[in-house]
């Protein structure tokens, strides 16, 4: 009797529709967890079958698909839910969906854009054109928006720039993408020098010390080839310029820039090779007032 009793009062619980509710809301949890480290595992696999530049270009390409199939994921899981939770409380399904239907070609007729967006995304992340953690400068409506992109997802890019503003871009609206930090990035330095200068002496200064960088532990794990004398450049007003080029880690390119041109002014300065300023000469003219005496 007492058994019987117990599972009429079970019963009870679990047709009660709130019960269903918390019992399909704790089910759809667990499957998120799992299938958060299954995404987890399986991109992991993936990604380090292929060869990709340096392992930082494989962790940024990990993180990015992990983060969008898991966004994936969470929306069929929770969408189910909502069904399931609709169902429940004895929602007409049919009835919503057409009017959902009906309301969805309305919406369609002006939801151009966010196609258009979806697809650009679909584009961005299958051709790997950026990743979460890229250094990168997106031209939309012909203005220009550089930062760390901190998401990406179907339809829109996060960037963050040095001031830490944050951008929300939308992917369709991207129109030219410049990836700083893909693979390799170029240290590319300009430097003027007086014109009574020994070039060749500059040139043996600047890869000294390219080459000092490049042996530094410090410095040597993000240079993939030494910054160095490149050519000369042009000629200015005050001086002559040449050009400095070195091969580099991707994102290290600044940190990197700003060492060299430390090192190089302390040994230009111990050569005794002067940089050039801007001078200005201001001539004055005095004007001579003579008065007639009549």
């Amino acid at each position: 009797m007492f058994m019987q009793d117990m599972a009429e009062i079970l019963v009870a619980i679990f047709q009660n529709p709130f019960t269903q509710i918390a019992l399909t809301l704790a089910v759809a949890i667990i499957v998120q967890i799992i299938f958060r480290r299954t995404i987890e595992r399986i991109v992991h696999r993936i990604v380090r079958g292929h060869r990709y530049a340096s392992p930082v270009d494989a962790e940024k390409r990990e993180h990015t698909l992990t983060t969008i199939f898991k966004t994936a994921s969470a929306v069929v899981i929770w969408t189910t839910v909502i069904i399931l939770i609709l169902l429940h409380l004895n929602v007409n399904i049919a009835a919503l969906m057409t009017g959902a239907g009906i309301l969805g070609i309305i919406v369609g007729l002006g939801a151009q854009s966010a196609i258009r967006n979806f697809v650009a995304g679909l584009f961005i992340i299958a051709e790997n054109q950026y990743r979460v953690g890229d250094i990168v400068t997106l031209t939309v409506a012909g203005k220009d928006i550089s930062g760390v992109v901190e998401d990406i997802t179907v339809r829109i890019t996060r960037l963050r720039d040095l001031d830490g503003n944050l951008y929300t871009v939308q992917n369709g609206e991207v129109t030219i993408v410049s990836n700083s930090s893909f693979g390799y990035a170029n240290v590319n330095i300009d430097i003027n020098v007086v014109y009574d200068t020994n070039v060749d002496k500059v040139e043996q200064i600047m890869n000294h010390v390219g080459k000092d960088m490049a042996a530094d532990a410090k410095w040597a794990p993000h240079i993939f080839e030494p910054i160095q004398f490149f050519r000369v450049d042009g000629f200015g007003d005050t001086g002559v310029r040449v050009k400095a080029l070195g091969k580099v880690e991707p994102a290290m390119q600044w940190e990197l820039a700003g060492e060299y041109r430390r090192r190089l002014k302390k040994a230009f300065e111990k050569a005794g090779i002067e940089i050039p300023h801007p001078q200005q000469v201001v001539t004055t003219f005095t004007q001579n007032n003579s008065t007639r005496q009549k």
